[in-house]
């Protein structure tokens, strides 16, 4: 069994813009209010009336403040019921878990920042890889998020959720912050805004972080982030335009045997958690991107209009079988990936009456254009042996969607949609003609829901819907195993997904909010990308159901507890087991804010057992870790708005895992393939220490 990496069917400095930008640019204890005085503020905009579905909810930079992360992507995780972790090295996207889908590197989870999708499909590593290492989380205004196909809006990689990432497009004061910590670690970032005599704020900002990791073989993460965004205009009618750049270099670490850390030594030499067996894995990525948003907006309608132009590489070398293909120069390989993306949102929405009641309708078009290099290779040390493909591809997705709220009673009301997706892709084989190609599809999706309340401070909610999602174009059009020379089946361009959810929400108990949501979804297929062989392998469709119970206790205006519990059930039609679906998981938290100078916040978060193989003989191991953030006001140091913050990953260092898998490696002396648990461990408790200060007089 080879190793699988992306489940489908399912330059120049970048500093400079931003840095030009930014050079233009009391102690009181906590409060006694009573419970029933106390909002749910700042954190969650989840209350009773603001959403159509149990899951769906929008998080709010202050929370983001409250708790660490480790990696920008762990932003997500503020998301009920999602773990982000990581597999590799740290340049390259995380792995993330969601109601019962190793969404891999972000399939089946539709990510956007600014309008513009980070999704990447036909990607030279995995369908739909969604790198969020080039997001500043200090910039991050709310997520906005929503689980399951109940909603128009959303079209491809969307069957499981999707995340609307806001960038804030001004600062209080412009600010420097430096972070120090354990094993190499450090970052720098300058932001700051200013508004301009004709009313245009400016905002900008820059980063720049290494790090090289408790990995033997340092990780020499070299990381350089640049932003810079221009917003005119007013509530009613205004534009922003946004250009960023990014770009990173990275050695990579990947999972490893657990023979070898079991045996504790390999070729007469200690080998340990942390050690690799190809130093020279690793890569280089680089997203350069501008960005314009419009809007007009009144007490009858709003429209809003936003287009976007991306550049984008990747150049990745991963060995996960070490001699088992290749014995004599190693199974190190190489992938590719460059492209240019183009796109355009557009969607009107209009208030009206229908048989004398109030309606809210919204129409949009989505069109996405992708114009792709991308291949595969053999490599020895990162020097390219042979080509196993190479291919051009253009594919182009335009999406109409329609929906309408009607008011049925002062209790009831319905949200009623449908989208339809055309896609059509181009595959050009430059090294077997027999895999070039044109395929395309069209998928309508109707949606509904129906949301009643609030009754006593509770709603309540059903949603079903049907979703999609895009296939690697290189399988829709493939006639020939690339590497075999065996006739492969072409794999079909969209595949749909059905789901529904009931749930509840509700505040009837002052100060606590609790959402309970019970869901199922089917995929019609799990075909599975396999990006070291460059096919897709078949798989059957799925059936996954579960239970979310997520809650926001606030006893106190400065005490915050949350809670988030989900267990999945998720298995193939025929009954396997899904390999890497996980059963639970969960995240609970304790967050203290304005203790006079002093902020805290402790999170425990469990990321549960799964099968690894479809009969369930070999599961991965959970894993429970726990963060912690100490924060102190240092007005009096630094000025107005100075912070020192204290971060502990990992708080008791714990021996767990970020991610295992279960396949065949052959290690250079052993006679023949093993099949065997690979794991990439949790890095051990790590210390990090952040300064910030104003730039500006308090």
């Amino acid at each position: 069994m080879r190793a699988k990496h992306a489940v489908t069917g399912r330059c120049s400095s970048p500093g400079g813009l931003a840095l030009a930008a930014l050079l233009a640019l009391g102690l009181n204890g906590p409060s006694a209010a009573q419970l029933d005085s106390v909002e749910i503020r700042g954190h969650y905009d989840n209350a009773v009336g603001t959403s159509d579905a149990a899951s769906q909810g929008t998080i709010r930079a202050e929370l983001l403040k409250s708790r660490p992360a480790q990696r920008p992507g762990e932003v997500l995780e503020f998301i009920p019921g999602m773990i982000v972790t990581q597999h590799s090295g740290d340049g390259k996207a995380n792995q993330y878990f969601l109601r019962g889908f190793n969404l891999d590197h972000g399939t089946d989870f539709a990510t956007s920042l600014n309008g513009m999708p980070v999704n990447m499909p036909t990607h030279a590593h995995g369908q739909g890889y969604s790198d969020l290492n080039f997001l500043i989380p200090e910039l991050v205004d709310r997520i906005s998020y929503r689980k399951g196909p109940y909603f128009a809006n959303v079209g491809d990689f969307g069957s499981a959720g999707a995340a609307e990432i806001q960038y804030r497009s001004s600062l209080d004061a412009p600010f420097a912050q430096l972070t120090l910590g354990e094993h190499g670690y450090r970052r720098g970032l300058l932001a700051g805004s200013r508004e301009t005599p004709s009313g245009v704020t400016w905002l900008g900002a820059l980063e720049w972080m290494g790090n090289d990791g408790p990995w033997t073989v340092p990780e020499n993460l070299k990381r350089l982030n640049a932003v810079l965004t221009a917003t005119g205009g007013t509530r009613a009618e205004g534009w922003q335009a946004s250009a960023m750049a990014y770009d990173a270099k990275w050695t990579a670490t990947d999972q490893i045997p657990q023979r070898l850390i079991n045996a504790g030594s390999y070729l007469g030499k200690p080998f340990g958690r942390y050690d690799s067996l190809d130093p020279t894995d690793g890569g280089g990525t680089s997203r350069y991107s501008l960005s314009g948003q419009w809007h007009q907006v009144d007490d009858r309608s709003a429209t809003r209009v936003s287009a976007y132009a991306m550049r984008y590489a990747l150049g990745l070398n991963s060995n996960f079988t070490f001699a088992l293909d290749r014995p004599e120069t190693g199974d190190q390989f190489a992938q590719r990936d460059r492209r240019t993306v183009l796109g355009l949102n557009a969607v009107q929405s209009i208030n009206h009456q229908w048989l004398g009641r109030s309606v809210r309708s919204e129409m949009g078009l989505q069109v996405r254009r992708d114009g792709i290099s991308v291949g595969l290779f053999d490599t020895a040390q990162r020097q390219v042996i042979s080509v196993t493909r190479d291919d051009a591809v253009t594919q182009t997705l335009v999406g109409l969607y329609g929906q309408s709220t009607v008011e049925l009673t002062p209790w009831l009301r319905t949200l009623v949609g449908a989208r339809a997706d055309r896609m059509d892709m181009q595959v050009t084989s430059k090294t077997l003609g027999a895999n070039s190609g044109n395929s395309g599809d069209l998928q309508v999706s109707p949606k509904f829901s129906l949301i009643a309340g609030p009754f006593a401070k509770t709603e309540l909610f059903l949603n079903t819907g049907r979703g999609l999602h895009s296939n690697d174009a290189r399988g829709t059009t493939a006639t020939v195993d690339p590497r075999s020379g065996d006739p492969v089946n072409k794999v079909p361009v969209l595949v749909a997904s059905r789901g529904a959810e009931v749930g509840v929400r509700t505040e009837a108990v002052p100060g606590l909010q609790s959402s309970l949501a019970l869901w199922r979804l089917h995929v019609d297929s799990e075909l599975v990308y396999v990006g070291d062989a460059g096919v897709t392998e078949p798989s059957l469709a799925s059936i996954r159901r579960g239970v979310e119970f997520n809650n926001r206790w606030q006893p106190r205006q400065w005490l915050l507890f949350d809670a988030d519990l989900a267990w999945t059930h998720a298995r193939f039609d025929n009954g396997d087991r899904i390999p890497n679906a996980v059963d639970r998981v969960g995240s609970v938290a304790a967050t203290l804010r304005d203790l006079g100078l002093w902020s805290t916040s402790v999170q425990l978060r469990y990321l549960g057992s799964g099968a690894l193989i479809e009969d369930n003989s070999v599961r991965s191991a959970p894993s429970v870790t726990t963060n912690w953030r100490l924060s102190r006001r240092t007005n009096e140091w630094f000025g107005r708005g100075s912070e020192i913050t204290l971060d502990v990953f990992n708080v008791g260092n714990r021996k767990v895992n970020d991610i295992q898998y279960f396949y065949e490696s052959r290690l250079p002396g052993e006679l023949g393939a093993v099949a065997d648990r690979h794991v990439h461990p949790a890095e051990p408790r790590t210390v990090r220490l952040t300064l910030r200060i104003p730039l500006s007089p308090s």
